[in-house]
This record gives C-alpha cells, sequence and structure tokens, in this order.
C-alpha cells in the first residue's frame, strides 16, 4: 500500500519543481493538500550567506523513504506524500527542498506535512555547507 502513497521520492543535482511535487500528491479523495516548499535564504546566525551546497550520503534515499514509510504508517489519513531534495550548489531563492502531503482534510495534511520535513531534516544524511559574505564558511548537519 505504501508505493501508492509514496508518489516521489528523489535527491538530485536539478532544480526542484513545486509543480511536479503537487502534480505528484493531486487525487480526487484529498480534501487537503499542504505543500512545503524550503528556499536559500540570504542569512543565518545574523550573518549573510551567499551561498550554499548540499551533499547527500549514498544511503540517503533510502533513509528518506524510510521516513515516508514511518509517516505513511503513523497517520492512514494520507492518501499521497512525495519529497524531493537538492545537492549540489545552490544560490539564493533556489528551492532546497519540497514536501507535499495529500489528505482527505487539510489538518491531516498539514499535520503530515510537518512531520514529514521535520524528519526528512532529523534523519535523512544530507549536509549544508554554507557560505557567508565574509568569507567564513560552515557545515550543517541535516541528522
Amino acid at each position: 500500500m505504501t508505493q501508492a502513497v509514496i508518489r516521489l521520492l528523489d535527491i538530485r543535482a536539478e532544480a526542484l519543481s513545486a509543480d511536479e511535487v503537487l502534480a505528484a500528491i493531486v487525487d480526487p479523495s484529498a480534501g487537503g493538500t499542504a505543500l512545503f516548499i524550503g528556499t536559500v535564504r540570504n542569512h543565518d546566525h545574523d550573518q549573510a550567506v551567499d551561498a550554499l551546497g548540499y551533499e547527500a550520503h549514498p544511503d540517503a534515499l533510502a533513509r528518506l523513504r524510510e521516513v515516508a514509510e514511518q509517516i505513511i504508517a503513523a497517520d492512514p489519513r494520507v492518501i499521497a506524500l512525495a519529497a524531493v531534495h537538492r545537492t549540489g550548489d545552490l544560490v539564493i531563492g533556489d528551492a532546497a527542498v519540497i514536501v507535499g502531503v495529500a489528505a482527505a482534510h487539510r489538518d491531516a495534511a498539514f499535520e503530515a506535512s510537518r512531520r514529514l520535513i521535520d524528519e526528512l531534516k532529523a534523519k535523512v544524511p544530507i549536509w549544508k555547507h554554507q557560505r557567508f559574505s565574509d568569507g567564513a564558511t560552515e557545515w550543517v548537519g541535516a541528522c
């Protein structure tokens, strides 16, 4: 059953598309659809950020699938789920991660999408390398 509910999971170097994620989770039985887009911002820790890059462990996609399956197992109201994460060099404004959940009602879609992004960030081995305007850099572990 989880294969039908998990409609799209990927970690890729190519630009992400909210339209792709939304199209993957559209379902006639869904009354609520939640889409979250995490973008590269121009600051962190009160410092200006120029750009950043993401690197993923070879097992990252398998870990993402485990997270998605846990979300589905925890909430049978989830009808469809999708998550994509970017790797490589990104610039300010680029989409770094997009998750989407469709459910019969909005509260279930909101709750599951929040759990999905939180668990993705906590458990999927993807690391962010921030480059600050002053020349400093920082590696941030996603898990």
